[in-house]
């Protein structure tokens, strides 16, 4: 491995291209009780300031929450991201950090064309842009309550977070990948979880709000139920757990194999166990782009699929996160691209894989990138697009056209539904089965529900969840 140090001068060491992380079985971990205790002992701070419990509430309505990715420069190299290629590389057109202007730009564009009244910042790592507390003050200022999501090296300072709350910041969500070696391995640097744990110390000294996520690595798995036990320990407001999906960078051939992606049948223990701490704690538990079976009945109202996905306050608006997706909102070069409305995309069926294959294997949205920025063919790919969402824009009510946007999600990402599937009764609202996770292990492990008419509302179980209300910023 190569090394290099990002901004803060920590060492980061960059994974070589096609370099797989270690599996769990071959790395020697300490029992996770004994790195909880460790954990808990660097990240709750003495004496402990007293935190008043945050609303909750069991209302459904379509998020407003939007998302900006500032670029894909980070100060680590988590092997499961998104993004990893783009991060490594700096020439690519989405490795640089945007200029404030374009930021502010989409954060007004969030607010007066789609009605966002919340935003996910995200990198690559946000609280090393040199811009974001201008950023997140504009933002407060527009009515655009910012969170951060981060990987909180940055926030092992105590002044920084200090920083942080005074220019506004609503909540900040924390990826935490594991404890102690598991973490470290997981994101490529030693001394990143002591680093984060010190700056979970200084969120809840300075009654700074925040959220966990952690993605569910064959080298997190054992340590879900110590992950919750973190969260509620450091009074952690929301625990979202993430399958480690096959997105972006993630979908190159020969990124994720069986010795990278856990079974199904190794997560229900664990994960059921975790969100059993959570819910005795009456912390919300989330779990993202899993199958529902692969949880305890008792768990469904923390499942959150694609169907789901909208009615969690939290989560993405598919509406402006379709344009904030696309490569002219990503990059530091070109102009923006025209707001779009929702559901103009076109159902390709079985096509639509073969499609995006080819368009990896061509480097399509790398083109597409560099032209936009050219003088004479950037107008023309602008008006192109502009033309082919009228062509294909649905018109309906509200609701139906996220449901309909959804299932187009479902299809792009190449998720399938085995023969047991189609026998149950959560099928049209459960996303099934990952395409490549169908290839290394088939879809035996489904469990299909049998004991009750079809389920068509995609609210039926989320809504008895307990949700916790969105923290605002104040500048």
């Amino acid at each position: 491995m190569k090394t290099s140090t990002d901004g803060n001068g920590s060492l980061v060491q960059l994974k070589r291209k096609g370099a797989q992380p270690p599996s769990q079985f071959d790395v020697e971990i300490e029992p996770p009780e004994v790195l909880l205790e460790r954990a808990l002992a660097l990240a709750v701070p003495t004496p402990r300031p007293a935190a008043a419990p945050p609303p909750h509430t069991r209302r459904r309505e379509i998020t407003r929450r939007g998302v900006l990715w500032l670029g894909q420069t980070c100060n680590l190299r988590c092997h499961f991201c998104y993004f990893l290629d783009r991060i490594e590389d700096k020439e690519h057109p989405e490795h640089p950090f945007m200029s404030l202007e374009k930021a502010k730009a989409i954060c007004k564009t969030l607010v007066d064309f789609y009605g966002n009244t919340a935003i996910d910042i995200q990198g690559g790592e946000p609280t090393i842009w040199r811009d974001i507390h201008a950023l997140i003050r504009y933002c407060v200022e527009i009515g655009l309550s910012p969170t951060l999501i981060t990987n909180a090296l940055v926030l092992d300072k105590r002044d920084k977070v200090q920083q942080f709350k005074d220019s506004g910041v609503a909540d900040f969500l924390v990826s935490v990948q594991g404890l102690g070696k598991a973490h470290d391995l997981a994101v490529g640097s030693n001394g990143a979880h002591v680093r984060q744990m010190r700056a979970l110390n200084n969120l809840i000294a300075l009654g700074v709000p925040f959220r966990v996520n952690c993605v569910m690595s064959k080298l997190a798995v054992p340590q879900l139920p110590a992950v919750a036990k973190l969260s509620v320990e450091v009074g952690a407001r929301a625990v979202n757990f993430l399958a480690f999906n096959p997105f972006a960078d993630q979908r190159n051939a020969g990124v994720r194999t069986a010795e990278n992606v856990p079974r199904y049948a190794d997560l229900r223990g664990p994960l059921d166990e975790a969100l059993d701490v959570l819910a005795r704690a009456g912390i919300e538990a989330n779990v993202r782009y899993l199958p529902h079976c692969v949880v305890s009945e008792r768990h469904w109202p923390s499942v959150y699929d694609y169907q789901q996905l909208p009615y969690d306050p939290h989560e993405w608006d598919f509406a402006s996160w379709t344009w904030t997706n696309k490569g002219p909102q990503r990059m530091r070069g070109g102009v923006l691209s025209p707001p779009v409305p929702l559901g103009a995309r076109p159902r390709l069926g079985r096509l639509r894989q073969p499609l995006l294959r080819l368009a990896d294997a061509l480097d399509l949205r790398g083109r597409l990138l560099r032209a936009d920025t050219s003088s004479r063919l950037g107008p023309v790919i602008r008006k192109m697009e502009g033309l082919s969402y009228q062509l294909f824009r649905r018109r309906g009510d509200r609701d139906a056209a996220y449901r309909r946007d959804a299932l187009n999600r479902v299809e792009h990402n190449g998720y399938e539904k085995g023969a047991a599937c189609q026998r149950c009764a959560l099928r049209d609202i459960c996303d099934g089965f990952h395409g490549d996770y169908v290839a290394m292990f088939g879809t035996d492990e489904a469990r299909p529900v049998l004991d009750r008419a079809p389920v068509t509302d995609p609210c039926a179980f989320i809504g008895a969840q307990d949700k916790v209300a969105p923290a605002r910023g104040s500048a």
